[in-house]
């Protein structure tokens, strides 16, 4: 039915990715995710951000 079938592909909808603001930078970023702007995760430098 078409009920059905609407409530399944409502499933497949896509959703904006959760944001926090980081307590260094103050800039936005993805939860669980390296901060881009700073190069950190959990308080360690993981990446190194130089140009």
């Amino acid at each position: 039915s078409k009920r059905r079938s609407r409530l399944r592909r409502g499933a497949n909808q896509f959703r904006a990715p959760k944001l926090v603001r980081d307590s260094e930078s103050g800039a936005l970023r993805r939860s669980h995710r390296v901060d881009p702007t700073t190069g950190k995760y959990r308080g360690r430098q993981v990446l190194d951000t130089e140009a």
